[in-house]
Order: C-alpha cells, then sequence, then structure tokens
C-alpha cells in the first residue's frame, strides 16, 4: 500500500522538476541579470518607501480576448459587465509587443480575462513567443479542446496549461460554471495527456484547478483522486475571489482554510483575510496588458480603470518607466488600502499544489 501512495507522489515530483528546469532553460545572462535588477530596486523601495524601479518586466500578462463561453458570476467577462471595450486581440499587436519584452521577459501569462482559445490566432501566438524562448502559460475551461486543438497546443510550445475545473459531478461544476459541460472539460483534458504521450512532448505542464466555493468544498479530496487517475501533472486549490464579501456571500466557503475571508465580529460582517502591506513585488516585476493595447498594473485591475499607457501609440519602455506609473508604484508604497484594485488583493493568500 505505501508503495502505491509513494510512486505517483514520486511521478508529480518528477513532473514539476521537469517543468521548473524548463523554465530554468529560457534564461539567459541579459535576463538573469534583468531579475537581479528588478528584485534589487524593489527591495530598495520598499525600505525607503521611495518608488526606485530599474530594470524591465519579469513577467506580464497578455490578455487574448474578453470573450468567454460561459457566464460565471463573480467573472466581468461571464457577466458581460466591462466598463472597458471588449474584443480580440491582434497578432500584429501582439508580436510587436512581444519584440520590445524579449529581451528580459522570462514569463508569459497569455491570459487576463476571456477565454484564450477563442481568439482564432492564439495558438499561433504562443508559437510566436515560444520562438523568442520565453516561458509561456495560460488558463482555459477547456471546453474548445478538441483533439484537432489538443494536437496544435502540444505542438505551439505551450509551457504551462491550467485548467478550471470547480466540480466533481456535473451537477457541483455547473453552479459556477453556468453554462459548462464537465465532460467536455474531462474530454479536453484525456485529449491534451494524449497528445503529450503521442508527440513525446513534456509541454505543456497540465495543472487542474479547483477554486473553492461553498457549494463545492465538499469535493476537494475527490478532486484530487480524478486528477491523479487523468494523469495530469499537478492540481492546484485555490481561494475564491468574491466581490460582494462585506456582508457575506453565499459562494464564500466554510472551511477558513480555503477562503481569502473572515467574520469580523467587530465590523459585524466578513473582511479579506490577508494583510495590505504598503508594497506589492507586482508592480515591480511585471504588468498586464489588455487586448487592444491598454498597460495596466495588475490583474486586479480587471476593468482597467488604472490605465498607464496605450501600445497603440507609446513604447512599452516609455510607458514602464513614465511619471504616471511611478506615481502609481509611490501610491502603493504609501498605501494600498487606499486603492481600489488592492481592496480585495489575494496577494499573501494561499495556493494549494500537488
Amino acid at each position: 500500500m505505501a508503495a502505491q501512495k509513494v510512486r505517483p507522489y514520486l511521478r508529480r515530483v518528477n513532473r514539476n522538476l521537469t517543468d521548473g528546469l524548463n523554465y530554468l532553460s529560457k534564461l539567459n545572462r541579459k535576463r538573469v541579470w534583468n531579475m537581479a535588477v528588478v528584485r534589487g530596486s524593489y527591495f530598495a523601495a520598499k525600505l525607503t518607501k521611495k518608488p526606485l524601479h530599474l530594470g524591465m518586466p519579469i513577467s506580464v500578462s497578455i490578455e487574448p480576448t474578453t470573450s468567454c463561453n460561459l457566464r460565471c458570476p463573480q467573472c466581468p467577462s461571464g457577466l458581460r459587465e466591462f466598463s472597458r471595450p471588449t474584443g480580440m486581440l491582434k497578432e500584429d499587436l501582439f508580436r510587436s509587443t512581444i519584440d520590445q519584452l524579449a529581451p528580459t521577459l522570462t514569463y508569459l501569462t497569455l491570459y487576463f480575462q476571456g477565454e484564450p482559445f477563442l481568439n482564432p490566432a492564439f495558438l499561433e501566438m504562443v508559437a510566436y513567443a515560444d520562438s523568442k524562448k520565453i516561458y509561456t502559460a495560460t488558463s482555459t475551461n477547456c471546453h474548445h479542446v478538441t483533439s484537432e486543438i489538443a494536437k496544435r497546443t502540444v505542438e505551439s510550445g505551450l509551457d504551462r496549461l491550467i485548467i478550471s475545473v470547480d466540480g466533481t459531478t456535473q451537477d457541483i461544476y455547473k453552479q459556477y460554471r453556468i453554462g459548462g459541460h464537465l465532460d467536455k472539460v474531462m474530454e479536453g483534458t484525456k485529449q491534451l495527456v494524449e497528445w503529450k504521450r503521442k508527440l513525446k512532448s513534456k509541454t505543456p505542464h497540465l495543472v487542474w484547478q479547483f477554486i473553492v466555493f461553498k457549494h463545492n468544498e465538499h469535493q476537494i479530496e475527490a478532486f484530487k483522486e480524478l486528477a491523479k487517475q487523468l494523469g495530469v501533472d499537478e492540481y492546484g486549490i485555490k481561494t475564491a475571489q468574491v466581490y460582494d464579501y462585506e456582508n457575506g456571500n453565499h459562494l464564500i466557503p466554510d472551511n477558513p482554510e480555503y477562503s481569502r475571508y473572515k467574520e469580523d465580529l467587530v465590523q459585524n460582517g466578513y473582511s479579506i483575510q490577508n494583510k495590505l502591506l504598503s508594497h506589492c513585488w507586482r508592480m515591480w516585476q511585471g504588468c498586464v496588458i489588455t487586448w487592444d493595447g491598454k498597460v495596466v498594473p495588475c490583474c486586479f485591475d480587471k476593468d482597467a480603470t488604472h490605465q498607464i499607457g496605450d501600445l497603440q501609440n507609446t513604447k512599452f519602455e516609455d510607458i514602464w518607466r513614465s511619471q504616471p506609473y511611478q506615481q502609481f508604484r509611490a501610491s502603493v508604497l504609501r498605501s494600498r488600502k487606499e486603492i481600489d484594485i488592492c481592496q480585495n488583493c489575494s496577494e499573501g493568500t494561499k495556493v494549494w499544489h500537488d
């Protein structure tokens, strides 16, 4: 029995090690130096409380689309409630942006809002970033991963693929993933695992992700077992962001270990668990770029209300080093509690992996 438990564990450790080595293989002297410079300036800024910033982004997120096939109730894409324009990232804007960032960029998340696979040029974009030896990752609801798309995904060079699976039975899954079908997620996952085997590819590193809500927290162990059965490389248990949490919300799980929020007996409501310390690594290491080229400081700015620049008419480095960006970094160092997008931030909360 012990051996039966140890062998799967060692396989997962080996897969995670393989993924880590894959990431390290993308590094070169210039990228490593940039990482050191950015990290050093961040610690100096924390110490002095001044927005000293050196280097270029280590990691960025670029949004392939705002479109989505599902109607998840805590997602602007699902609710169709964006206050900003919606659309699809154009390949020429993507290539231009990557050309500017590639010398020092090590990690690219091709995701912000929406379902990436809805962009017809998505896998071509992945392949272009891969040609620049940038580690690429994305997140999907896996409803559009047919056998052909699975094959093309493996061939594209995508390094990491997070698949959202918030339930192990259809009745639970559909409570949050409204309009979704668990059988499609299962089939898409199987196709990806199979094509990795057929093409003898170690990528993409497949991560099944379970966002914990009150209605699905009883399925966490079943989720882990299902992930192991399907042969994905890793699973993650993630806390949920809830917008209207102050007076409680039916989505907040009962187990506080899996919640970003805690009961506040003084305020007679709920408050966020993690402390909003007045510094943030995200402001130094990277940013988010919307489908139409707007640069925003963080993935919590879902409506792009804090736009700092536009890549349609300005070079990235000019935006990155601009006075408005430095002013925003200074405001983070002064008081994150005064910044709207920081007030429901998960920075510092747990994600469980195996």
